[in-house]
């Protein structure tokens, strides 16, 4: 199973987003602390709608609580400071994808360690960033589509007509 990791998240409603993702898609989260918010906190509960409850989601005291307990993750660390793009690697079933906090993503001591592992999504010239939330589906569904969507629905219904 595919996981997503969040180190130090600051804003509740990206978690909430991406635990909703994370539901829809069959995947791990993943919430290295410290968090910018409670876990009770009422934006994150609102983000994640009714899906918050069937998430899958572990919590670390730290980022070095997160590498001791999954010693033998592969982990692909989203930077815009990466040389490859995140449609340059293959992604594994059960690889992680890490993302930083908002205000100023993954420490450049943990990225030098792991350069090989760095991606990033291309973008227009001075854009710093996109939203946490984005950033991390835009990654997801290409390792998602790289195992071709894997145990997910592909085929749409509608509601009143058919197709």
């Amino acid at each position: 199973m595919l996981n997503i990791v969040l180190l130090e998240p600051e804003m509740p409603a990206n978690p909430g987003n991406i635990g909703r993702t994370c539901v829809a898609a069959g995947v791990r989260l993943h919430l290295i602390c410290p968090l910018g918010f409670s876990l009770s906190e009422k934006a994150l509960r609102r983000a994640g709608l009714d899906y918050w409850k069937d998430l899958d989601v572990t919590v670390y005291d730290d980022y070095a609580d997160f590498c001791r307990k999954n010693p033998d993750a592969r982990v692909w660390y989203a930077t815009t400071k990466a040389r490859r793009t995140y449609a340059d690697v293959s992604y594994g079933p059960d690889d992680f994808l890490m993302f930083g906090k908002e205000s100023a993503g993954i420490p450049e001591e943990i990225l030098v360690e792991h350069e090989p592992a760095c991606v990033r999504i291309p973008m227009l010239g001075e854009t710093r960033s996109l939203n946490l939330s984005n950033a991390a589906a835009v990654v997801l569904y290409e390792a998602l589509r790289q195992q071709g969507f894997s145990g997910l629905q592909t085929r749409g219904q509608l509601h009143r007509l058919h197709w």
